[in-house]
């Protein structure tokens, strides 16, 4: 058994290979690597494994989770926990997997031959585990795009394919000192009174997989518009634009209560916007007047 450990967002978190191809499977958690003997408690632990004996094949699907254009189907255990089966954008079932209520202890089968397939079934179980068992440390996986600029991270949110890529990209290329932290998923946590991103594993078609932080500077709602206007979001309109940028289980009480207080710490502690724009550099440095004015 080929045992990784790994420290996502301050998190650290446990992987067992069965047949010892980690560094195959997730080339991704490379920088986010840790040794094997480190001190820090484990938050949760994924075994890969060959079969899953314990499927339950009555179970009736409660949900679908949706990961960038593939759904995933949820169906609750009769012990209370959870399984999915992880399908790519193609509709191909890579992966089943079975988790405890809490998702401590979360198994893997990865049941595609395709070395693609096995990838994306494992690094969709990864992400699901991280978000879930960990939602009640005021830890929240989003679906954004996050450019740092003067020690501060800004994330731009939006449906896929609205822009948010292009808009982080507008400021990489007309605002100096800016530097891409993710391009798809990164990790929010608040820590006291501060809301910091930090680079995760996961970050969509952009292989932008740095291990940093910054405290947040701000997080910005993106629509297409004819004109570039921007205004700052009340802290119901706020809480409403997150609520579905963030990996959560409406059906879930645990994991539904954990999103939304987290939520209400980020809005609290941060100041939200929305931009409407077009994809051009006018936009950027509209963005980039309102949002940085306080730093």
């Amino acid at each position: 058994m080929n045992d990784e450990r790994y420290c996502v967002a301050g998190h650290c978190l446990r992987i067992q290979f069965g047949d010892g191809d980690g560094q195959t499977l997730l080339p991704n958690f490379e920088n986010f690597r840790i040794a094997s003997d480190d001190v820090r408690p484990d938050r949760f632990m994924v075994q890969v494994i060959t079969t899953l004996n314990e499927w339950e094949e009555d179970t009736h699907e409660i949900g679908q989770f949706d990961c960038g254009g593939s759904n995933h189907a949820v169906m609750r255990r009769s012990d209370g926990g959870y399984q999915f089966a992880i399908s790519n954008p193609s509709g191909v079932l890579c992966a089943r997997i079975i988790a405890d209520p809490l998702f401590q202890h979360v198994r893997v089968a990865l049941v595609s031959p395709e070395p693609s397939d096995r990838r994306f079934g494992l690094n969709n179980c990864m992400m699901l585990s991280y978000s879930f068992a960990l939602c009640e440390e005021d830890t929240l996986l989003v679906h954004a795009s996050v450019i740092r600029n003067n020690g501060r991270g800004y994330l731009m949110t939006a449906p896929s394919g609205t822009g948010k890529s292009t808009h982080t990209y507008l400021w990489y290329k007309n605002i100096p000192g800016s530097d891409l932290m993710n391009d798809d998923n990164p990790v929010i946590r608040i820590v006291g009174d501060t809301a910091k991103v930090y680079g995760s594993p996961w970050s969509g078609k952009t292989p932008c997989y740095r291990n940093i932080e910054a405290p947040i500077g701000a997080v910005v709602r993106i629509q297409r518009n004819s004109e570039n206007v921007i205004r700052r979001l009340s802290p119901i309109e706020a809480f409403a634009m997150m609520l579905p940028s963030c990996n959560n289980m409406k059906w879930d009480r645990r994991v539904y209560t954990a999103v939304c207080s987290s939520l209400n710490h980020l809005v609290a502690t941060a100041t939200l916007w929305e931009l409407g724009c077009r994809p051009d550099r006018e936009a950027a440095l509209v963005c980039y007047e309102a949002v940085s004015k306080d730093y």
